[in-house]
C-alpha cells in the first residue's frame, strides 16, 4: 500500500523576540519538529520584559558576585520563577531547564542556574536583606496596580501546606484536614480580589489558628497598599470571626463582611427571626443586631435563608 504524506510544511511566520537579559534579537516560530517543551514560556518572558522586571531587579541587587562565571542575582531569581512555573516542586527540579538551549536563548543566558546556585542565592537572605530587597520590589509591583474608582476588595484567607521531613523550620502538627497528623505550615494571605494580587503573606507554623496575628498582619497589608489605593471592603470567612479583628476594622472605618461562626448562642438568636424579605422563590434575607458576651457593642448580622429543594441538581455527578 502506498503511503501518502499529508503533513503541512513548516510555518514561516517568523517573529522577532528580544531576550529578557539582553543580547541580539532572535526569531521564533512554530515548527512541526519538537524543539522545546517550554516554548509557552516565551509569552511570560516577553511580559516580564515589557513591565521592566530586569531593570528593577538590577537596581535592587544586594550583593556583587565575585566569580568570573557568576550569574547576576536577577538571573537567578527569574530562573527560579520559571522553574516553579514549569512544574518544579523542589530545587533539584530546576535542573530540568538547564539542557534546554532554546529556553536559554529566550532568556539571553548562556546557561541556566543550577539548583545549588538557586539555593545559595536564597541562603544569602537575612531578615534585613529581605526588607532591603523585597519591600522596594513589592512597592513597585503595587504601583502597577490598575486604579479602581470604587476601591479594592481585600480578602483575608489562610491555607494549609503539608510538609515532608522534619527539617523545615516552623513546620508543626496542627489542623490538616487532608493529611491529619502531618507537619504543616499555615500561611496567612491578603488578596486584592479585583486584581488577583497577593498583597501580603505570612508563613506561620502549622499549629496557628486562622486568625492568630491577623490584626498586625492586616495593619502591615494596609501600610503596603499605601494611600494611592482605597479598600472598599474587607472580606473573610468564619476562621477570622473574632472581636479583635472586627474592632480593628471599625476603628479604621473599613466596611467588612465576615462570616459568623454558628455558635449555640448565636443559633438561639437566629431561631427568633420572624420577618424575612424574599429575594426570589428560593432565598430570603433578614437582619438583626446582636451582642455576644465578650463584645462591647452589638453588631449587625445579615442572615440568608434557603428553601430546601428536593429536586435540586447537584454540582457533582
Amino acid at each position: 500500500m502506498q503511503k501518502h504524506s499529508f503533513q503541512a510544511p513548516e510555518q514561516n511566520d517568523w517573529q522577532e523576540f528580544k531576550p529578557l537579559f539582553g543580547g541580539g534579537k532572535i526569531k521564533i516560530c512554530d515548527t512541526l519538529r519538537a524543539v522545546t517543551p517550554f516554548g509557552g514560556l516565551s509569552v511570560l518572558i516577553e511580559f516580564l520584559g515589557r513591565i521592566g522586571l530586569v531593570e528593577q531587579l538590577q537596581s535592587q541587587e544586594f550583593y556583587q558576585p565575585k566569580s568570573p562565571n557568576h550569574y547576576r542575582p536577577g538571573q537567578i531569581l527569574v530562573g527560579f520563577m520559571l522553574s516553579v512555573i514549569a512544574g518544579a516542586q523542589r530545587f533539584a527540579h530546576a535542573n530540568q531547564l538547564r539542557a534546554d538551549r532554546a529556553l536559554h536563548a529566550l532568556l539571553g543566558l548562556k546557561r541556566f542556574p543550577s539548583d545549588d546556585t538557586i539555593l545559595n542565592y536564597f541562603r544569602r537572605f537575612t531578615q534585613a536583606e529581605i526588607e532591603r530587597f523585597w519591600r522596594p520590589l513589592w512597592r513597585w509591583l503595587i504601583s502597577r496596580l490598575p486604579w479602581q474608582p470604587n476601591g479594592y476588595s481585600l480578602d483575608l484567607d489562610s491555607t494549609i501546606f503539608s510538609r515532608h521531613g522534619t527539617q523545615q523550620q516552623g513546620a508543626t502538627r496542627g489542623y490538616n484536614p487532608r493529611r491529619p497528623g502531618r507537619l504543616s505550615h499555615h500561611p496567612l494571605l491578603a488578596v486584592l480580589a479585583e486584581a488577583n494580587f497577593v498583597l501580603h503573606a505570612w508563613l506561620r507554623s502549622g499549629n496557628c489558628g486562622a486568625s492568630q496575628g491577623v490584626v498586625q498582619f492586616l495593619s502591615e497589608a494596609l501600610h503596603l497598599l499605601g494611600s494611592n489605593h482605597r479598600v472598599r471592603t474587607v472580606r473573610a470567612d468564619s476562621g477570622f470571626y473574632a472581636d479583635g479583628l472586627l474592632s480593628f476594622l471599625e476603628q479604621r472605618a473599613l466596611p467588612y463582611i465576615v462570616v459568623a461562626r454558628l455558635t449555640t448562642y448565636l443559633k438561639s438568636r437566629l431561631y427568633q427571626v420572624t420577618q424575612w424579605q424574599a429575594v426570589d422563590a428560593t432565598y430570603s434575607v433578614s437582619e438583626f443586631k446582636f451582642k455576644l458576651w465578650n463584645w462591647k457593642e452589638p453588631r449587625r448580622f445579615v442572615v440568608v435563608r434557603e428553601q430546601v429543594q428536593t429536586d435540586k441538581v447537584g454540582g457533582w455527578s
